[in-house]
């Protein structure tokens, strides 16, 4: 019964780890579609103000409604204001005040030196329009017509280009008293802090609230819609990560009210509210203190917006109200984004960078966790950490996967050689396990018995040789992650035709591996599948030759099973990330050389090419024989 426990165990691990690869296969990421349907979603520019903002209402403290103002949107032709840093390019609207032009000056969208930069944020007037627009919330006694909207004509008061260096300062007085300044500042990376003021020269007091909204029309172009990945919503809450995808938040409860469903999380120290992509993100991170974080979507514009609505500000006649909120807007890096969580000393940087904060830029708790570490972060986190160490040591991604498979197996080896020894002695053992097979005939019952007694006697522990197979899943699981959802693995070299290991095998049989003057299939097609590449092709060998080490089930069922893993592997694992395949390839080429070194200290002296030539002259004379007689 042991066994056969045992050997279930073992069918199911292998069976579950085949069923996952299926769904891979043929419930692959989704391919963004490059036309549009036919009746393709409406600009946002033409949508209106009530399909950007929640309508107006009374502001009552922190959970009141933040609204974009009143006015229509901005005009194609306004005035804009250059963004230039070492990792951004692009522009700010000077109708609104609106950041909603950002390229990323260091990535491009292909591996091609030519192919454009990777496109972040775009202007209302564009279908699929992506921005960020800052502004004040009146109460109803003040109206809207009070306070700066999406189309509000700013002023550049301040400077001629926003750099690291150098803020700008946008201005607008609404000709009733209240005037209203802008200071965006940005650094030498990917953040920008917008600092608001009202200046009241007005005989009354007001009261009105400061937001800060991300706005997303329809779905990210290039969005993947892969379960190990998560795109949408992500927010943290006093220290609780929510991550929301962009489908569900078209579940949202509706409130007439905001015009839309919303899921609103009053925050009561410190948090942070964005949207991320698989390598992008755009995040609002508000000063220390109380803030409304809202996820919303307005299903007549299809427009989702991440909101970070502060509480309402009272201003006395002659005194003026501010307050500051960062911007993160570009590239997932570990490094940078470590730094944010960090918190930065300043000193030294430009004035830019300084303005309104003392020299240091305050730590954004939990930072880190925008990047998508999955349920085994306890996995993932140090494997990454270990892989960059490696690569900046090294200087070649998959020569650190390599180095890293190495120190995996290094720490896995105390269980690995007991792993290894029991399954010496299996193979030792097998000519015995076919002898007993021979006396128990049919009667499975017996057959059991005499094995079960066989391994006591022996001291063979049967399942022991799944025991780092079982250990090893979580591990691959967590490798596979890291490489699908970090920015460090895009576009990342190994060597020869093998520069992004990120991207399946872009080597295939079909071009002999591009010896042939035609180009190899397009990766995700089935002749892709079918005409595998090198990396695959190695991972099969591999396999195969470790197998080659350990004993053959004795059912006929499981053995043939084991038989064709290796090859159905191959073939499964032609579609994923190059990385991961250079690990398994890696980790089986340890894995052989460790087995064959425990195996000859053991006494035995594994003959593996023996075995081969042995199995295939077997099957040659039971070819030659033919049927049994009589069947």
């Amino acid at each position: 019964m042991e066994e056969n426990n045992n050997r279930n165990l073992i069918v199911a691990t292998v069976l579950s780890t085949l069923v996952l690869l299926v769904w891979f296969v043929f419930f692959p990421p989704a391919t963004p579609e490059e036309e549009l349907p036919p009746e393709a979603p409406v600009p946002a520019a033409q949508v209106g103000v009530d399909g950007v903002a929640p309508t107006p209402g009374p502001v009552e403290g922190p959970g009141a409604p933040a609204q974009a103002g009143a006015g229509a949107p901005p005009a194609p032709g306004a005035p804009r204001v250059p963004i230039a840093t070492p990792e951004l390019t692009g522009s700010i609207n000077l109708a609104g005040g609106r950041i909603d032009d950002l390229e990323l000056t260091q990535y491009r969208e292909t591996l091609d030196e030519d192919s454009p930069l990777v496109r972040l944020l775009s202007p209302v007037e564009d279908v699929g329009s992506y921005y960020a627009l800052f502004g004040w919330a009146p109460t109803a006694a003040l109206g809207t017509e009070a306070v700066p909207g999406p189309a509000t004509p700013w002023r550049l008061v301040s400077g001629e280009a926003l750099t690291p260096e150098a803020p700008v300062v946008l201005e607008w007085d609404n000709g009733a008293g209240l005037i209203f300044r802008r200071t965006i500042a940005v650094d030498e990376d990917f953040m920008f802090t917008v600092r608001q003021e009202v200046a009241n020269a007005t005989d009354a007091p007001v009261a009105l609230a400061p937001y800060g909204l991300i706005a997303r029309e329809g779905l990210p172009a290039d969005l993947r819609g892969f379960f190990i990945l998560h795109e949408g919503v992500v927010r943290m809450s006093d220290g609780e990560l929510e991550e929301i995808d962009y489908d569900d938040m078209e579940d949202f409860p509706s409130d007439p009210r905001e015009g839309g469903g919303t899921e609103p999380i009053e925050v009561g120290e410190a948090g942070w509210i964005g949207f991320t992509d698989q390598y992008w993100m755009t995040t609002l991170i508000p000063e220390d203190g109380p803030f409304l974080s809202v996820a919303k979507y307005v299903p007549n514009a299809d427009i989702r917006t991440a909101e970070a609505r502060l509480p309402t500000l009272s201003v006395a006649p002659g005194e003026t109200g501010a307050t500051t909120m960062r911007l993160f807007a570009g590239a997932k890096e570990w490094e940078t984004i470590r730094e944010y969580e960090a918190g930065r000393d300043l000193e030294g940087f430009g004035e830019s960078l300084r303005y309104g904060l003392f020299g240091t830029e305050a730590g954004i708790y939990g930072f880190l966790d925008s990047i998508d570490w999955g349920w085994f972060f306890f996995l993932t986190k140090p494997i990454f950490f270990v892989l960059h160490e490696l690569n900046l040591a090294i200087g070649n991604m998959g020569v650190a996967i390599i180095v890293l498979t190495l120190i995996i197996k290094a720490i896995l080896l105390p269980l690995a050689y007991k792993s290894y020894v029991s399954m010496a002695k299996m193979k030792e053992l097998q000519p015995e396990m076919e002898k007993v097979k021979e006396r128990a005939g049919d009667d499975r019952q017996k057959l059991q018995q005499e094995m079960m007694k066989m391994y006591r006697e022996k001291k063979v522990n049967p399942a022991a040789g799944c025991l780092p197979l079982l250990v090893q899943i979580p591990i691959f699981f967590s490798l596979y992650k890291v490489i699908f959802v970090t920015l460090e693995l895009r576009h990342a070299p190994f060597f020869g035709p093998f520069q992004d290991l990120s991207a399946p095998d872009p080597t295939s049989i079909f071009n002999l591996f591009g010896l042939l003057p035609y180009g190899a299939p397009e990766p995700g097609t089935i002749l892709a599948l079918v005409f595998i590449g090198i990396l695959p092709l190695l991972l099969g060998i591999s396999m195969w030759l470790q197998q080659k080490l350990n004993p053959a089930p004795t059912d006929p069922t499981q053995a043939m099973v084991f038989a064709w893993l290796p090859w159905v592997f191959m073939f499964m694992l032609g579609g994923f990330a190059s990385g991961l395949v250079v690990y398994w390839i890696a980790n089986n080429t340890i894995t052989f050389t460790q087995q064959y070194l425990i195996m000859r200290s053991q006494g035995m002296r594994p003959d593996v090419f023996g075995n081969i030539r042995e199995g295939f002259r077997k099957r040659k004379v039971a070819n030659e024989a033919g049927p049994p007689s009589g069947k």
